[in-house]
């Protein structure tokens, strides 16, 4: 099965339907999914901006948010190492956060599901391109 990391901006996009969240779930479709715990957190702090810019859709907000972190999810939860995170980071400008699914990505050998253009733009010394 073909294995996936995805990060915030992309699964936001998905989770609440913003723009590029239909190119990010066929990306992630059929794919074992993969996360550092750190996307929960940056999933919740999408959830809590977008509940105070619209109120009357929190409700909705909140659903989609407990779908996407449910246990059954289907999103496999690991984490880096953090020496890892600190030398990506270092040597890509990252913050330490984004170099969390760089490096994630790498130590799976998987494909880094992202709309955040600076993270692709990372990713390509990585790649072999």
């Amino acid at each position: 099965m073909r294995r996936v990391v995805v990060d915030t901006s992309a699964l936001a996009g998905v989770v609440f339907h913003e723009a590029g969240g239909a190119d990010s779930a066929s990306r992630l479709e059929g794919a074992a999914v993969y996360a550092p715990t750190l996307l929960r957190y940056e999933l919740q702090q999408v959830a809590a901006k977008k509940c105070r810019e619209q109120p009357e859709q929190a409700a909705e907000v909140l659903q989609a948010l407990e779908r996407t972190l449910d246990l059954r999810s289907g999103i496999v939860w690991l984490d880096p190492h953090p020496t890892d995170v600190v030398l990506v980071a270092n040597a890509t400008g990252l913050s330490a956060y984004d170099a969390s699914y760089l490096c994630l990505a790498g130590m799976l050998e998987a494909e880094l599901v992202t709309q955040d253009q600076r993270l692709s733009a990372a990713l390509d010394p990585f790649s072999g391109t």
